[in-house]
């Protein structure tokens, strides 16, 4: 039996990860936060030093981006020490490692979509606190991949999809930004990408290592995100709310977003032959996965 190490497995990516379906021969341990703290770096390497592991998947995240600007140590623990031991401990059993980073490492300034080699440069806590763990598994093993992914939603934890759905009982009126772009991605797509990734890693030592973007296929700002996801829910006969679409500095949040954080996909295309499939598909999935 292959072992394969799952942090974060209650997070929306790690909840879908467990849900996929994997070969016979794979056993998933995704051990709870009492169980392996990844805040406390020591614990972590001897965690996976007494683990028969295979591989390790590291879906753990500080995700609070506006709660990290004042919360600074917490955020840099989790989203930067930590990918780093865990980088240093899966290098010295010898097996690879898989990371999940963000789109917030880039500034937004660009026109067009990022693509990995582009510079990096986070506006925030988070970001930074994300673009140094890619740091610390570069540098603690080359044996990874580092999965960068944007705007994630799903039928569970906190996202936008949910918030939407819970102010459209709550509200007539819900006022959005549209000034952001990005690439609404579904949990389960990204588990997709994580799996066929974890795999080929685990199973070919001359499988594609570095860094790559992973996204749902089209863009969208947030306010057409809402858009979206209530004229599919109108379609399948709820009420909705009226939406007006508002600027950036019309909502004003403690942490600075990037105004375009779209992410290009060829690189992962070319390397793992999976295409990505369009953002509004995935919602569709989700939605009618979520009972009133």
């Amino acid at each position: 039996m292959r072992r394969i190490l799952i942090t974060g497995g209650t997070g929306q990516v790690g909840t879908e990860m467990l849900r996929h379906i994997w070969p016979d021969d794979i056993q998933l341990v995704a051990p709870t936060r009492r169980e392996l703290d990844l805040s406390d770096c020591e614990s972590i390497g001897n965690f996976i030093a007494a683990g028969d592991f295979c591989g390790v998947i590291n879906c753990g995240a500080y995700t609070a981006v506006d709660r990290a600007e004042d919360e600074v140590l917490t955020a840099w623990k989790v989203n930067a020490l930590a990918p780093a031991a865990l980088a240093v401990a899966s290098k010295k059993r010898g097996i690879p490692i898989v990371h999940v980073s963000t789109d917030y490492v880039f500034d937004g300034l660009k026109n067009a979509p990022y693509t990995e080699d582009d510079p990096v440069a986070p506006l925030g806590v988070y970001g930074a606190s994300k673009e140094a763990g890619e740091q610390g598994i570069r540098t603690g093993n080359p044996h990874h991949i580092i999965l960068r992914t944007a705007w994630i939603f799903s039928a569970h934890g906190s996202n936008f999809v949910k918030t939407m759905l819970r102010l459209g009982k709550e509200r007539s009126l819900i006022r959005v930004v549209n000034d952001q772009r990005g690439c609404p991605t579904g949990a389960s797509d990204i588990a997709s990408a994580l799996r066929l990734i974890t795999l080929r890693l685990t199973e070919d030592k001359g499988a594609p290592v570095g860094t790559y973007n992973f996204v749902n296929a089209g863009g969208a700002t947030w306010y057409d995100l809402a858009r979206e996801i209530f004229e599919q829910r109108k379609g399948a006969g709820h009420e909705v709310p009226a939406l007006e679409p508002i600027g950036t500095s019309e909502y004003p949040t403690p942490a600075r977003r990037p105004a375009n954080s779209r992410l290009a996909t060829e690189k992962f295309r070319r390397d793992f032959d999976m295409k990505p499939r369009d953002w509004t598909a995935a919602l569709q999935q989700v939605l009618a996965s979520i009972s009133d």
